[in-house]
């Protein structure tokens, strides 16, 4: 394929699937790249996490919210 570059690893809105491999939004290669861009401040990946959580809780009908609080926020909390 002539000059196609991949999809960055973004949320569709208002599904809240990945744009690049199309599952649930955060998927690996976001979370792997929010962790880098936020590793000095964690506090703020997660302020902009629940940020998100709100916007896809609202776009997701019926969505249960603790799966979206699991969905966006357990993987992004420091470990013991």
């Amino acid at each position: 394929m002539r000059g196609r570059r991949s999809l960055p690893h973004l949320p569709s809105r208002p599904t809240w699937r990945c744009q690049a491999c199309g599952i649930a939004w955060p998927c690996s290669a976001a979370k792997l790249r929010l962790l880098g861009e936020y590793r000095h401040d964690r506090v703020a990946l997660l302020v902009y996490l629940a940020t998100l959580q709100v916007e896809a809780g609202e776009q997701l009908i019926g969505a249960d919210p603790a799966r979206l609080a699991d969905r966006f926020l357990s993987w992004a909390r420091l470990r013991g």
